[in-house]
């Protein structure tokens, strides 16, 4: 029986891609499905435009704007199986991937499979603060957001109002900065008409790091402006300090001083979704061990492409980024190689070309580590940002939605997506008064 319902490859080798993301996209993309058979398995039917997340949950942007369907953007490609499934493990000696569904076998298998929120092993961190790696990720930090500005609006109690208004950002990468900065311009140009009643100029915004410096992979002129920006956007900067566990309601840091918050913002570190069923050797630190061909380590017919690799070169003596341009590239050439493969011709190595970083931090607020140590920053950035941000979205819809969404809140000051989808307000009020009631204060 046939689990999946999949066609017989009919002599053709079958390859597997799991992950639908930059690297899984562009290699089905570039590869000549006439000489292959290929199934897609992700565990959700679109592509998520990652670095626009913060958007959907800061209310510049609804989810279907950053997304596309990921049959759609393959319907043209023969031989192609799309199947929205968790991938439970892989068992290498039977080549098969084993689902939800049941068993699938492989001759070529592709793991595109990104990252995932790092936690650091801590439990309190992973169960109470709020990361932002996917598109429910990022509506349950929309609906966070406004209802934890509902609850601030109805108090009348000081120290409660002032946690709740209360927001920790952890981590100074760009997530981090973006979604800051983000915050930040929400409340000068929108929060104030909206609740009245409040005065949501006294809504805290903490971004906090380990380091020294933000946006430590880019250039220092890049990091000093960021700086310079988020310090005039009344954003407070924490350096050189850890957090060391999370309730619900008091951050705790390493160094043993506490700050009370309902909000805490996760994106300290990530960490390689990697799969169970492979040798210990071909992964290691969250991380698959690639060749310069993306063969995994031990493996000739196991390839890992994106943020889930490690691989090491001249140039990238601590492995390469974990931007979407690598897996972009990497998905890309993979896909070369095998079409060249098909052909009796012989394979490329990977080679990235850098093609620099971008880090929106507000209105008319960017940097732009471009090649050839060139920088900007400022409005020549902030429009290099938009322009290659609308050119990587999946789909004229979404290019010409996210388009005009940016218009109309650049024109009005506006963040026209400031609904909650999912409310759960009553919950945790009823859950605030038990509590409350529980302790003897009243």
């Amino acid at each position: 029986m046939n689990a999946l319902n999949l066609p017989s490859p009919q002599g053709k080798p079958r390859i597997i891609v799991i992950g639908g993301g930059f690297g899984g996209l562009n290699f089905v993309d570039t590869l000549d499905t006439r000489q292959y058979q290929v199934v897609l398995l992700d565990q959700y039917n679109y592509h998520t435009f990652a670095p626009l997340l913060y958007q959907v949950a800061t209310a510049g942007l609804d989810a279907p704007d950053i997304c596309g369907a990921l049959r759609k953007s393959f319907r043209h490609k023969r031989d192609f199986h799309f199947r929205m499934l968790r991938v439970r493990g892989i068992d290498d000696g039977t080549q098969q991937v084993h689902t939800e569904a049941g068993p699938i076998h492989y001759d070529h298998l592709v793991l595109a499979t990104g990252t995932r929120a790092n936690f650091f092993g801590n439990q309190n961190l992973e169960t109470h603060t709020l990361p932002l790696k996917t598109v429910p990720d990022a509506r349950k930090l929309r609906n966070h957001i406004f209802q934890t500005l509902e609850r601030a609006d109805m108090t009348d109690d000081p120290a409660e109002k002032a946690s709740l208004m209360t927001f920790l950002i952890v981590g100074g990468g760009p997530s981090g900065v973006e979604i800051a900065g983000a915050l930040s311009e929400l409340r000068r140009h929108v929060l104030q008409r909206d609740y009245p009643d409040t005065d949501t100029m006294q809504l805290r915004f903490i971004l906090v790091d380990g380091g020294e410096e933000l946006l430590a992979q880019f250039s220092d002129k890049s990091s000093k402006d960021a700086h310079r920006n988020l310090d005039e956007m009344h954003i407070e900067l924490w350096f050189n300090k850890l957090i060391a566990d999370y309730d619900g309601r008091v951050a705790t840091f390493k160094d043993g001083s506490t700050l009370a918050t309902h909000t805490v913002i996760w994106g300290a570190g990530v960490t390689g979704s990697i799969i169970e069923g492979l040798q210990e050797r071909s992964a290691q630190k969250g991380h698959y061990n690639i060749d310069d061909r993306m063969r995994v380590q031990g493996y000739n017919n196991v390839y890992a492409i994106g943020d889930v690799t490690y691989l090491t070169s001249d140039k990238w003596l601590k492995g390469h980024p974990g931007v979407a341009q690598v897996a972009i590239q990497m998905g890309k050439r993979l896909a070369k190689n095998f079409n060249a493969i098909a052909k009796g011709k012989p394979t490329a190595g990977f080679v990235y070309h850098d093609k620099g970083n971008l880090a929106i931090i507000g209105r008319n607020r960017a940097v732009a580590d471009l090649p050839r140590n060139i920088h900007f920053h400022g409005v020549i950035a902030w429009f290099i940002w938009a322009f290659v941000h609308i050119f990587y979205l999946i789909g004229w819809r979404n290019r010409l939605f996210t388009f005009l969404s940016w218009v109309g809140n650049y024109i009005t000051y506006n963040r026209a997506v400031r609904l909650v989808i999912e409310p759960t307000l009553e919950e945790e009020l009823t859950e605030a008064h038990a509590a409350t009631a529980g302790s003897g204060v009243g």
